[in-house]
């Protein structure tokens, strides 16, 4: 990995801001995180392991953690089960269960197959527990052709003449450039950038080794076309809790700096865009929204003199009010890792909607790989999927794209693993964050675990994201293209009802559909598993059935 110096500017409001360090400082990322990985192919013998892995950063007190381990055949029912405790104290405590591709004695049927995980973290006292985890992976049991997949022109990739990779677009190709994103990452302007040696989880805030401007040229030398930088809003003041002593300009001069930072970057190296904003909340009976396009630093901290540590008061928690600001301004936001429950609440709902927040948010995070991972070669296994929370969010009510990043806090930004965020833009537009904001906006968005294949969803030929009214026959199709000649195992075209606050189900496992949609309204969206296991999911489009 290249050392790149902070300019002295930056540099040097940092050490006005802290001393020198990289001292892990875990509060806010106290929180239960429990990680699946479960093998999509098995071995040549069918056997296969399941990586389990549980940590809880700044623990206080050890605790145990009570897990359940589920494998569900392709008829929805539990054909084996695997269930255990062990102790934890804080650090990663992995853990393996073997399967030798046997049900009851018998090789297993093949076909797609799912395996479940739930774990819950109970404290020292019985009644002290922590909430519950899910995961859900799919797997592929036996030998299964390639899914038919319709004819699809590729869309061009902002790099794709430097790399000579085959994704060249084709006569035909919808006019849309694809680029390629990290999301979510943080550097030393608030707990993140420390270098990989040295990083052991969450930095103390304004302390690690490596600012934004590191961070965008190294995402830039791993391929990316656009990094965000989201920093805590609440560790400007060098503090993870409230520092009563910090000078508020000195805190607002940083995000400043932040900005600038980007801007400066971006002057000098077209065809890449360094975003610079911030992950607004805390975890404990909140959730982090990160928003993208702020110039304003959002607080609720005040130091002794009640000097707000922010140019603009939000309260700390109040989701309803966030989204209203956040409207007004016309700013776009996105969930960040959401959990099943806890999170997000509005007048006491988690994931709770308003119309303000419908208009402000648009990406909900469906996959990301651990925060705290120091891998630089893009394979690391410890990955949490979120889809079930995005899919509560989806029925709520909100109008949300699916995202897929790395939460860095190690100096190792786009790197941990190849899952990127695709965004379009038209072909021939320069790439901004007003462009950038306006894809998002319009839900011209795709997640993909593998930054070489891409998914274009449609609705009668209308790109996903799309919102319109429908009479007749609906044809929906999956459109799949991979630059390393990647097949398809498995199709999953997903449906739901926004507002309904109901479960998402699957209408159909065929790339191409079509149907006659029940009057009202509904959403849909395109799950495709690669042959590796890999995943990519699509921007829904919202139909209102006449």
């Amino acid at each position: 990995m290249k050392t790149i110096i902070l300019p002295p500017t930056f540099g040097a409001l940092l050490l006005a801001l802290s001393c020198n360090g990289a001292v892990a400082a875990p509060a806010e990322h106290k929180e239960f995180e429990a990680t699946l990985h479960a093998p999509f192919q098995a071995a040549a013998d069918a056997r296969r392991t399941f990586s389990l892995n549980f940590s809880y950063p700044g623990l206080e007190q050890p605790g145990t953690v009570y897990w359940k381990l589920e494998l569900v055949n392709p008829q929805g029912r539990v054909v084996q089960r695997w269930r255990g405790s062990l102790p934890i104290a804080g650090q990663d405590v992995p853990l393996q269960v073997a399967w030798d591709g046997r049900i009851k004695g018998a090789p297993a049927a093949s076909g797609l197959y799912r395996v479940r995980m739930r774990a819950i973290l109970r404290g020292v006292h019985h009644d002290e527990h922590h909430g519950a985890v899910e995961q859900d992976w799919q797997i592929a049991v036996g030998a299964r052709p390639a899914q038919r997949m319709p004819r699809f022109a590729p869309l061009p990739g902002i790099r794709d003449a430097a790399a000579g990779t085959a994704m060249a677009p084709a006569t035909g190709a919808l006019p849309y450039t694809v680029y390629l994103a990290n999301l979510h990452s943080q550097s030393n302007h608030s707990d993140g950038g420390a270098a990989l040696d040295d990083c052991k989880g969450a930095q103390d805030p304004l302390k690690a080794r490596y600012g934004p401007e590191a961070a965008f040229a190294y995402a830039r030398g791993r391929g990316l076309d656009i990094l965000a930088v989201s920093e805590h809003n609440h560790m400007y003041d060098g503090s993870d809790g409230t520092d009563a002593s910090a000078d508020p300009v000195r805190a607002k001069d940083l995000y400043k700096a932040g900005l600038a930072s980007a801007a400066a970057f971006n002057a000098t190296k077209p065809g890449f865009l360094a975003l610079y904003g911030m992950e607004w909340g805390v975890i404990n009976n909140g959730g982090h929204v990160n928003i993208f396009n702020s110039d304003e630093l959002l607080g609720w901290e005040t130091n002794a003199l009640g000097e707000l540590l922010a140019d603009t008061a939000t309260a700390r928690n109040d989701y309803a009010a966030l989204y209203t600001l956040m409207r007004r301004r016309g700013w776009v936001g996105q969930f960040n890792h959401p959990s099943h429950s806890g999170q997000f609440k509005v007048n006491g709902v988690p994931l709770g909607y308003t119309e303000d927040g419908d208009e402000a948010m648009a990406l909900c995070e469906v996959m990301n790989s651990t925060a705290f991972s120091t891998n630089d070669t893009e394979t690391e296994t410890r990955r949490s999927n979120f889809e079930q929370a995005c899919n509560r969010l989806l029925e709520a009510g909100y109008h949300l794209a699916f995202s897929t990043n790395q939460d860095n806090h190690c100096a190792n930004w786009g790197a941990s693993y190849t899952n990127r965020t695709g965004v379009l833009l038209p072909t021939g537009a320069a790439l901004t964050r007003d462009s950038f904001v306006e894809a998002l906006k319009a839900r011209r968005v795709f997640a993909t675990m593998d930054k070489g294949s891409q998914l274009i969803f449609t609705a009668n030929g209308k790109l996903m994201g799309a919102r319109f009214s429908n009479r007749g026959p609906l044809t929906l199709s999956a459109n799949f293209a991979s630059a390393a000649g990647k097949k398809v195992a498995a199709v999953a075209i997903m449906e739901g009802v926004p507002g309904r606050n109901g479960s998402v189900t699957e209408v159909s496992n065929l790339a191409t559909t079509s149907f006659t949609p029940a009057p009202g309204k509904h959403f849909y969206y395109a799950r495709v598993t690669q042959d590796d296991g890999n995943v990519l999911w699509s921007a829904p489009v919202w139909v209102t059935q006449e």
